[in-house]
């Protein structure tokens, strides 16, 4: 119960959803979360609170750095400090499938936005504190459908393979101020998005199904354990990687 005892944590994107979940877990663990949503997420802060942890909730577009940059200040003041940081903000389940050259070009600049920008923008909002006190975790969300080259949704994937490499990339420049970056990569979950694109469920759920080594469907409480893994101390020598997590659909 206490993996993340005294830690703080932004979960951007953690409103709803799977969001929800990972802020949730990582206060039963024992951290006060930062909740940065464009959607209200003060709901979910004051569970949190009401369970004994410090939680915040900060409207943030997480593509406007100047809404960034607001946010970490906002959680530095409010906690003094910032250890991990989830990019979980992404356009996904309310995508509709269509082939690629179907797709719209402001479809297609949004999902890249918000996809690849924010992580990005929002991990240069928090390197400077993490970099002052020599420690912080990254943990970048990314897909399986990367390994897979899921059709309908191109944009969706070539947005989360951009998101293997910014890890990469960020392992090796943050490596020596003492903060790991890496990704975390789930199959198709059953969200309450997913489960709401009827469309989406029913072309996903059988191919993803047949392909996985464990015959059954995600759910988002399958993905807390390895969060927890990479938020916490227990992967301190670990950076760069991506964990992929779906029943063994994806092996790497």
């Amino acid at each position: 119960m206490n993996r993340m005892k005294n830690k703080v944590v932004i979960v951007t994107g953690g409103a709803q959803g799977i969001g929800a979940t990972y802020a949730r877990a990582l206060a039963a663990e024992g951290a006060d979360v930062a909740i940065a949503d464009v959607l209200d997420g003060s709901a979910v802060a004051a569970e949190i609170e009401a369970g004994g942890q410090r939680a915040l909730y900060i409207k943030t577009d997480v593509t406007d750095q100047d809404q960034a940059r607001a946010m970490a200040e906002n959680v530095q003041e409010r906690f003094g400090r910032i250890d991990v940081l989830v990019n979980n903000a992404a356009i996904y389940a309310s995508l509709q499938m269509r082939p690629f050259d179907q797709i719209d070009l402001d479809e297609w600049d949004k999902v890249m936005a918000v996809n690849v920008r924010g992580p990005f923008v929002c991990a240069r909002a928090v390197a400077p504190m993490m970099k002052a006190r020599n420690y912080g975790r990254i943990i970048n969300i990314s897909s399986g459908t990367p390994f897979k080259g899921t059709p309908g949704l191109l944009h969706y994937v070539t947005s989360k393979g951009a998101i293997l490499t910014l890890t990469r990339g960020l392992a090796r420049e943050l490596g020596e101020f003492g903060i790991a970056v890496n990704t975390l990569a789930p199959g198709l979950v059953l969200s309450e998005g997913v489960i709401a694109n009827e469309a989406m469920r029913d072309t996903l759920t059988a191919p993803v199904l047949a392909s996985r080594a464990l015959k059954r469907d995600q759910m988002p409480d399958d993905l807390i354990g390895p969060l927890l893994f990479l938020a916490s101390d227990d992967s301190a020598f670990m950076t760069g990687e991506t964990v992929v997590v779906d029943g063994g659909s994806v092996m790497h």
